[in-house]
C-alpha cells in the first residue's frame, strides 16, 4: 500500500491497543516507545489520525526520515517488525579461539628472535603462521588480542 513512496499505516483495533499499551507501560526501550508513538500517530485507519510525517516528527521529537523508516517495515512486515531494531547483518566472529590466544601469549612471552630486542606485532603474526596456529592473521588482530589480556609481556 505505497502511495508516492509513502507507506500508509493501517492498524487494527488490537494493534492500536497493543501499541498504546506499549507506550503507556514505559518498560520498553526508548527507541521502541518512540516507534510505537510514531505508528499510533501515522495510523490512517478509522480510529487513527493519519498525521503527515513532518507533524509526527515534530510531536515525537525525531527526524521526518525516521518516521518514514518506521512506516515501511510496519506496512511491509507487520506491526511486530516496526518498533524493534533490525538484527545486525554482518556478525563479526572472533579471529582467535582460546587455544590460539594461549599460543599467541606463549610466543609473546618467549624470547624474541635473534637480532631483535623485542617482539613486534608483525613478527608475532608471522610466527603464529609459521607454527601453523592459524592460516593467516593480521598484526592488528594480534595487537587487539594482546591488548585485552591481563598478562604482561615483560
Amino acid at each position: 500500500m505505497a502511495l508516492k513512496d509513502k507507506f500508509v499505516v493501517l492498524l487494527g483495533p488490537e494493534q492500536r491497543q497493543q501499541s498504546g499499551q506499549m507506550t503507556r507501560s514505559g518498560t520498553h526501550a526508548s527507541r521502541a516507545l518512540a516507534h510505537a508513538r510514531i505508528l499510533l500517530m501515522a495510523d490512517a485507519g478509522e480510529d487513527g489520525d493519519g498525521e503527515p510525517d513532518g507533524a509526527i516528527a515534530e510531536a515525537v521529537g525525531v527526524h521526518a526520515r525516521t518516521v518514514a523508516r518506521v512506516r515501511k517495515p510496519c506496512v511491509t512486515s507487520g506491526l511486530e517488525a516496526a518498533p524493534h531494531r533490525r538484527p545486525p547483518t554482518g556478525r563479526q566472529y572472533r579471529k582467535l579461539d582460546g587455544a590460539q590466544e594461549a599460543h599467541l601469549i606463549a610466543v609473546a612471552c618467549s624470547p624474541p628472535p635473534s637480532g631483535r630486542d623485542r617482539w613486534t606485532m608483525r613478527l608475532l603474526a608471522e610466527r603464529l603462521v609459521e607454527l601453523e596456529v592459524v592460516a593467516a592473521i593480521d598484526p592488528s588482530t594480534v595487537h587487539r588480542t594482546l591488548k585485552k589480556t591481563t598478562s604482561s609481556r615483560g
